[in-house]
């Protein structure tokens, strides 16, 4: 990291200066009552429990094999936030790189189920920056973690090597990450330190831990409830901001200040702020246009509440009133995204269906709405102005994975997000909102609070 480099050099140049010392001898006593503190987590985790379940479930599916799971590694910038990767975190709620996760999956004649965690050799020095962090030796750790066992990071080769060399067959049943490069080389030096002649191919984890992340459990959609709140608190933020004369890129700005209020770490994506022609590029995210009287303008912009993320779309006129056309476009954007709605069946629909054929996929329902209300400037359906599918699964990740078109079933939470993207109008209209299937089968709007009709965000934008 460039501050800490920065700060060790300094420290080499100051080791004369008494006053330097007197601050780091400080420093170092303070760092030393800190590491007698319990750790405490910025991020609401979920019961140990939780996490516990998922293991098991994991394990459950590897017919026993084998699954090891990286942490994600720390950014390079020092400016970059460090963020998990998604399924290290489902599956233990650990926040902190360098991490291994092994799950060992059990076996009716010889094998229990098993589960450790590995955490790296600390560095001291780099400490007296960071703060102080567990390994294997801290006292209490296997409670602090949740984990069966905490063992050292180095005795993860060995762990996998007595394994495999009591059952050559686990060899081939192997499970990991697909883009991990420590796994890839941790699966080559097992082959190597065993004697065989070929690396087996490991199999892909995650589409193992897709199908558990795909329905959330209580606990997660109490954290994506924040994240929505949070994320609606800055769009009504928005709405009060915007007008002529104003920077794309002020909105953006001003969004960012509202999700920390609520406890969100991060954006949960680049926010999209898109004014006039600008509007109708999807992922438009340059926001430096200077917004203009009678544009209308695209604001994608949500955060991330503890890990778990929000995805919200409102469409806004600049100076506060939609003209006729601008107003026609949107109540039709808003018109689909109803009939998606009112097509709804548990079990049955399925989202993100590109093209629009099947019956069953909320996607065809939307899109028969939107070609059917409303003409171009040249008398053609509106459908061709529709460029993406109706939605995608939201969590850990802002595109939960799945398996599209996806079939809804109570636990999932989605997007409905319908658009209309008309250039030479320089009109672009989404309206996006996350919705969870209840237990009854039923949608719940988790964006209830956010305006959604044209007049209520008018009135929103007058503070109202």
């Amino acid at each position: 990291m460039h501050s800490v480099s920065f700060c060790l050099a300094t420290d080499a140049a100051n080791d004369d200066n008494s006053g330097m010392k007197f601050f780091r001898f400080l420093l170092l006593g303070l760092l030393g009552a800190v590491a007698l503190v319990p750790v405490t987590h910025a991020l609401e985790k979920q019961p140990a429990g939780a996490y516990h379940a998922r293991r098991e479930a994991l394990a459950a599916s590897l017919k026993g094999g084998i699954a090891i799971f990286f942490a994600a590694p720390e950014p390079v910038l020092d400016f970059m936030p460090y963020r998990q990767d998604e399924d290290f975190y489902y599956l233990t709620g650990w926040n902190e790189p360098g991490a291994a996760l092994m799950i060992v999956g059990p076996r009716e004649s010889n094998q229990a189920y098993k589960e450790i965690l590995f955490l790296p050799t600390r560095n001291m020095r780099m400490e007296h920056y960071t703060g102080a962090k567990m390994d294997a030796s801290t006292p209490g750790v296997e409670q602090a973690t949740g984990v069966d066992a905490v063992e050292p990071m180095a005795t993860l080769p060995v762990e996998l090597n007595k394994l495999v060399g009591a059952e050559r067959s686990l060899a081939a049943m192997l499970w990991t990450q697909p883009e991990s490069q420590p796994a890839k080389a941790l699966v080559t030096f097992n082959a190597a330190s065993l004697g065989m002649d070929s690396v087996p191919a490991a199999h892909d984890v995650t589409t193992l831990t897709m199908p558990l992340r795909q329905v959330k459990d209580a606990g997660e959609i109490d954290l994506l409830k924040k994240a929505s709140v949070a994320s609606i608190a800055a769009q009504r933020a928005m709405m009060l901001a915007v007008r002529p004369g104003v920077t794309e890129r002020t909105i953006a700005g001003k969004m960012g200040e509202v999700w920390p209020e609520h406890n969100c770490e991060r954006p949960a994506y680049a926010p999209i702020v898109g004014s006039g022609i600008n509007s109708t590029t999807l992922h438009y995210s340059e926001n430096s246009r200077t917004m203009e009287d009678g544009d209308i303008v695209v604001v994608d912009a949500a955060c991330e509440y503890s890990m778990y993320a929000s995805d919200i779309t409102r469409t806004v006129p600049v100076n506060g009133h939609f003209t006729p056309r601008q107003r026609e476009i949107y109540n039709i954007v808003l018109g689909a995204q109803q009939a998606a709605i009112d097509a709804f069946v548990a079990g049955k629909s399925k989202i993100d269906d590109f093209y629009h054929k099947d019956q069953d996929s909320l996607d065809y329902a939307a899109f028969n709405y939107v070609n059917s209300h409303g003409k171009d400037l040249h008398g053609e359906p509106l459908g061709k102005y529709w460029l993406h599918g109706l939605g995608h699964m939201v969590g850990i990740d802002v595109h939960d994975p799945a398996d599209y078109p996806a079939v809804l079933k109570p636990g999932m939470v989605f997007t409905i997000e319908p658009g209309i993207y008309i250039p030479e109008e320089k009109i672009g209209v989404r309206i996006e909102c996350d919705f969870v299937v209840g237990l009854d089968g039923k949608l719940i709007d988790l964006d209830a609070d956010l305006p959604h009709t044209a007049d209520d965000v008018e009135a929103a934008m007058r503070g109202k």
